[in-house]
C-alpha cells in the first residue's frame, strides 16, 4: 500500500480523511499547513500528497508548486469547496492532478486516489523503494529526499539508450546508481558489463574492451571478445572514465560514433549495441580544461548526467543504512549483534564521512566484528570512527583553532611582544589584545 501525506487545517477533517485511508489499508502521515508538509517531505517521501485548497500562511497551490519544484512527478490533489472550484480548475491548467470537493464521498475519494497511485506507479514518480514494482534499485537504500528526486530522474532517463554519466565521490555508489538504470531501463534483460578503466594495465586497455584474435599480440593464445561485445544488446559501465588513457579515449570515441568495435589484431569491425554509461569521482569538465581528457568525448559521455550526494548530505540515511550493515553483516559473521546501543547511531550520524557509504559500511562491519553481544556499544562505534582517520571540523572550529595556532606562533616568535606581534599580524593592539583575550593567550606566558 502506498504512503500518503494528508495536509489540512481543520483538526476535525485531518482526522476523517486519514481514518478513510488508513481503513484502506494506506500508510497517512497528516500535516495541518504546508510549511508543516514541507517540514514532512524533508522526513520521508510520500506517494502522494492531498491537501486542502484554502490555508493560512501557504495555500494548497503554493504547496503544490513547492513540491513540484522538489519532486515534478508526484501527484498532488487539491480539497476544495464548491465556491472554489474555478480555482481548483487553474490549479490543474497549473499541474495539479486533480480535486476532490468537500464535503467528499469516501467512494470519490478512493477513485481520485487509486487513479493518482496507478499514475504515479506507471511513471515511477519520485516514490520510495519498499512498494511493488521498485526492484530495479531495490540495492539502494534510502529515505533521502534528493536522493528520490535523483532516482526518479535516473528512471525518466533509463527508458532512453542515451549515454549517461554519473559523478559522485568515492564511496557515494556510481555503481548502484548505474545498475539501477539498467534494471529499469528496457536492457534489464541483457548484460550489465562493469569496467574499472583505472584498474586495466594501459598496454591491455584495448584488448579489454575490444577485444583480440589469436596471436594478436604475445600471450593472445585464443580469440577473446572483449567487454564491449560482452555488453552486446545490454550495457557498459566505464567506471573512473577520466583515468582512460589519451590514446584509448580516441578509439572510445571512435566506437560511439560508429557503434562498431575492431578486436586488436583484425581487419574487420563489427557492429555492437550497447547503453553507455561511465562515472568519474571527479570533474570531468575540469580534465578536458586540464587537456587530460577530450572534449568530443565528454560531450559525447555527457548526454545526460546524474550527480549523487555525499553521505554528509543525506544523513537521514545513516541510520537506515547503518541498521542494513549491522543486519547483513551479523549475519555473515554468525554473530548475535541486532541493535546499537543508545548514542551509537547519532555518532554516526554526526560523523563527517569523508569515504561516504563505503567508509560507514567498513565502520560498521569493525563493530559488528568487535561486539561481544547482542547490543554494539556506544565506545565501541566512537572507537571504530576515530580509526578512519581524524574527524572534520566545521568551518568555526576550523577558523579558532588556526586562529589560535598563528596568535601563538607570533608570541613565540617575538617573546611576548604585543607591539611587535601585532604590526606582524597588521592589526592594531587594541584589536590584537581582543584576539588574545578570545583565546585566553597571556602573552608574559611567551617571555624568555
Amino acid at each position: 500500500m502506498a504512503r500518503i501525506l494528508v495536509v489540512d487545517d481543520d483538526a476535525d477533517l485531518l482526522k476523517t480523511l486519514s481514518m478513510r485511508l488508513r481503513f484502506e489499508g494506506h500508510t497517512v502521515t497528516s500535516a495541518d499547513g504546508g510549511p508543516a508538509a514541507l517540514s514532512t517531505l524533508d522526513l520521508e517521501v510520500p506517494h502522494m500528497v492531498i491537501t486542502d485548497l484554502s490555508m493560512p500562511d501557504m495555500d494548497g497551490l503554493q504547496l503544490f508548486e513547492a513540491i513540484h519544484r522538489r519532486f515534478p512527478l508526484m501527484p498532488v490533489v487539491i480539497l476544495t469547496a464548491n465556491g472554489t472550484i474555478p480555482d481548483a480548475v487553474r490549479a490543474l491548467q497549473k499541474g495539479v492532478f486533480g480535486y476532490i470537493t468537500k464535503p467528499f464521498e469516501g467512494v470519490a475519494l478512493m477513485r481520485e486516489v487509486d487513479r493518482a497511485l496507478a499514475i504515479s506507479s506507471a511513471l515511477g514518480a519520485d516514490m520510495p523503494g519498499e512498494g511493488p514494482g521498485e526492484s530495479w534499485r531495490e540495492a539502494i537504500i534510502t529515505r533521502s529526499p534528493r536522493m528520490e528526486k535523483l532516482l526518479a530522474e535516473a528512471r525518466r532517463m533509463a527508458q532512453s539508450d542515451a549515454s549517461l554519466l554519473i559523478h559522485g565521490e568515492s564511496g557515494t555508489g556510481k555503481e548502484l546508481l548505474a545498475r539501477a538504470v539498467h534494471a529499469s531501463s528496457n536492457r534489464s534483460q541483457e548484460a550489465f558489463v562493469a569496467v574499472n578503466c583505472g584498474a586495466i594495465p594501459e598496454n591491455l586497455v584495448e584488448s579489454e574492451l575490444f577485444g583480440h584474435v589469436k596471436g594478436a599480440f604475445t600471450g593472445a593464445v585464443r580469440d577473446s571478445a572483449g567487454l564491449f561485445s560482452s555488453a552486446h544488446r545490454g550495457t557498459i559501465f566505464l567506471d573512473e572514465i577520466a583515468d582512460l588513457p589519451l590514446a584509448m579515449q580516441v578509439k572510445l570515441l571512435r566506437v560511439l560514433q560508429e557503434r562498431e568495435v575492431r578486436p586488436v589484431g583484425a581487419s574487420k569491425s563489427h557492429k555492437v549495441d550497447v547503453r553507455v554509461i561511465s562515472a568519474s569521482h571527479s570533474k570531468l569538465e575540469d580534465e578536458v580544461t586540464a587537456g587530460t581528457f577530450r572534449e568530443d568525448l565528454f560531450y559525447r559521455l555527457n548526454v545526460v548526467s546524474l550527480t549523487l550526494p555525499p553521505l554528509a548530505e543525506r544523513r537521514e540515511d545513516i541510520p537506515l543504512l547503518a541498521n542494513y550493515f549491522m543486519q547483513s553483516l551479523a549475519l555473515r559473521y554468525a554473530k548475535p549483534v541486532n541493535t546499537f546501543g543508545p548514542g551509537g547511531l547519532e555518532q554516526l550520524s554526526a560523523a563527517p564521512w569523508p569515504g561516504n557509504v563505503r567508509q560507514l559500511q567498513n565502520v560498521v562491519e569493525k563493530c559488528v566484528v568487535m561486539s561481544t553481544g547482542s547490543v554494539i556499544p556506544a565506545t565501541l562505534v566512537q572507537s571504530a570512527i576515530s580509526t578512519q582517520g581524524p574527524e572534520l571540523l566545521s568551518l568555526d572550529e576550523a577558523r579558532k583553532e588556526f586562529e589560535r595556532d598563528y596568535l601563538t606562533s607570533l608570541l613565540k616568535i617575538t617573546n611576548g611582544n604585543v607591539a611587535q606581534s601585532a604590526k606582524m599580524a597588521q592589526r592594531n593592539r587594541t584589536d590584537f589584545y581582543a584576539l588574545l583575550a578570545r583565546h585566553q593567550l597571556e602573552p608574559s606566558h611567551f617571555k624568555a
